[in-house]
């Protein structure tokens, strides 16, 4: 039976492939906020994976779950917001504002979307012991019958040539493909799906580093590609350097220390997820090449960290450009690939 509290989403594993064989559903992985939408009468409220409510952020979405015609649900989904030419998680992000007056005025510029991809209820029918075929049924019939601008269906297929295909075309408003089993009922708080990421290598120049929190030795590689106009932009970092390493490495990058660094967008100072000591960082020459592996791009810049996999001394700095990263899905380009 559903539960009465806040229900935990079901998770996923990541993994290498796509599962093969019969019994798999294959669905994109969006690239927003996670999200189960709950309605009960007049009450609407939409809770994080984490268990925090979303619905202060997103009035907006709060009003399109209100606008439907059912008035019992729990729907799971995700927050998206299409920003021009891509879906903008970093425009997401900025949702989350402290103050009501920011939050709403956010809200009419940058509205959210709720993709839907599973459902739990309807009225007083619980589905989440039911196998993933039959909520797929229930879900495409409730969205039939309960259409409302900014309330859109995730697509299926039990095809993995077509599923390997939006994996393939992954990396910008796809996060990559989520696979699930047919007949598995929905497992809250469990790793019960599969999902799987492109992963790509790009070539970066190290346009400046940042010390560590503890030592003063390196803790991460600061990112950067050349643009047209031969401008380097800081488009990321790695942090995966072994620890055997560091000393030395250190060494090397004080040695090439000099501004700029970046001459075209540059690192940020200290933010929410660093200290002072580790948001200032240290511009370097450029002359040192490394190979890392993404494995997806937002807004021209690596949405996570990067692996770093090798040293590239064969490579000149002026080669690393933004032409090697594959392009993102753009919004216009979704909707042509799923018919939304």
């Amino acid at each position: 039976m559903l539960r009465d509290s806040v229900p935990t989403p079901m998770e996923a594993l990541l993994a290498a492939e796509l599962p093969e064989g019969a019994g798999w559903q294959y669905e994109p992985k969006w690239d927003g906020f996670r999200c189960i939408a709950r309605r009960d009468g007049d009450r609407v409220e939409m809770i994080s994976r984490s268990g925090k409510p979303l619905g202060r952020y997103f009035p907006e979405v709060i009003e399109i779950l209100a606008q439907v015609k059912e008035k019992k649900f729990v729907l799971d989904g995700e927050l998206v917001i299409p920003s021009e030419d891509r879906l903008d998680f970093e425009v997401l992000q900025m949702r989350l504002h402290p103050a009501e007056s920011r939050v709403r005025k956010l809200a009419k510029e940058t509205p959210a979307l709720f993709m839907l991809f599973d459902v739990l209820q309807v009225g007083v029918k619980s589905f989440d012991e039911q196998p993933l075929s039959t909520r797929r049924e229930a879900l495409e019939k409730f969205f039939k019958q309960n259409a409302v601008d900014g309330l859109l269906l995730s697509p299926a297929t039990a095809d993995r040539n077509v599923a390997l295909g939006w994996l393939k075309r992954s990396g910008g408003a796809l996060d990559g493909v989520i696979a699930k089993h047919l007949d598995q009922p929905y497992r809250f708080g469990e790793r019960a799906m599969v999902k799987v990421k492109q992963l790509r290598t790009a070539d970066c120049v190290v346009g400046g580093f940042r010390y560590g929190e503890k030592k003063r030795e390196v803790g991460s590689l600061l990112l950067g590609l050349y643009d047209k106009r031969g401008l380097l932009h800081h488009v990321g970092f790695t942090s995966a350097i072994a620890a055997k390493e560091r000393a030395a490495l250190t060494k090397e990058l004080e040695a090439l220390i000099e501004p700029p660094g970046f001459t075209g967008n540059a690192p940020g100072g200290p933010s929410r997820w660093n200290t002072e000591r580790t948001g200032q960082w240290k511009p370097l020459k450029p002359k040192l090449v490394v190979e890392v592996r993404y494995d997806q791009v937002t807004g021209r810049r690596f949405r996570h960290g990067t692996a770093l996999l090798r040293r590239r001394p064969d490579k000149a700095p002026k080669q690393c450009t933004f032409e090697q990263l594959a392009p993102e899905l753009k919004p216009s380009e979704i909707a042509e690939l799923f018919g939304l």
